[in-house]
């Protein structure tokens, strides 16, 4: 049995990304991981306190133990809530006549015949 695993460490901006392997214990953590992988000093913004971590596109801890081809992914905060976003296009849908008033939904074509018609 090996006394080391091999994993990968990965953070990205809009334009640049680092994907970095690195050999660590086989009973290393996510946070040993990515000290070991050296990426905090390519990205100094990078805070493990603020920071959320995966691996494999799965929420992580810290503390969490890694096995053999983990991939570890940092990522970065969101920059805008995601369901206020929603709320922002769906109002100026509304505004612009690309959705019902009523019900958020397209419009009806046939609704909007009749009443033209009326």
């Amino acid at each position: 049995m090996s006394d080391s695993i091999s994993i990968e460490v990965a953070y990205a901006l809009p334009d640049r990304q680092s994907l970095v392997e690195v050999d660590v214990p086989a009973n290393a953590t996510v946070e040993q991981g990515i000290v070991a992988s050296g990426i905090i000093a390519s990205y100094p913004e990078i805070d493990l306190a603020k920071n959320k971590v995966g691996i494999w596109n799965k929420a992580a801890k810290l503390n969490d133990v890694l096995s053999q081809g983990d991939r570890i992914e940092i990522y970065r905060p969101l920059i805008a809530d995601p369901k206020e976003v929603r709320k922002q296009r769906a109002e100026r849908a509304k505004k612009e006549g690309r959705a019902d008033k009523t019900t958020g939904g397209r419009p009806h074509p046939n609704r909007r015949q009749k009443k033209e018609a009326e």
